[in-house]
């Protein structure tokens, strides 16, 4: 039998991803708030500054890019 390594209390409930595909804006923010942190990290870019310095900042764009498609394959993908 599986067993989820993931504790209970750090998972979406089933009520809030049955309403995210169902395309309930409250439940879509949820779910986006859920996974703000790997959002974040996905969309990290090196910058360089005019001395040639490295950093590294969100990439705004890729951001609201993951976001937006996301929503689409909850929205899409996820009907019975």
């Amino acid at each position: 039998m599986y067993t989820s390594r993931i504790p209970a209390d750090k998972l979406l409930p089933f009520e809030v991803i049955e309403a995210a595909v169902d395309g309930s804006p409250e439940a879509l923010s949820k779910v986006l708030d859920h996974f703000q942190k790997y959002i974040l990290k996905m969309s990290m870019r090196v910058y360089y500054d005019e001395f040639g310095q490295s950093y590294q900042a969100v990439d705004e764009e890729m951001k609201r890019q993951i976001e937006c498609r996301l929503i689409a394959q909850i929205v899409q993908k996820f009907k019975i």
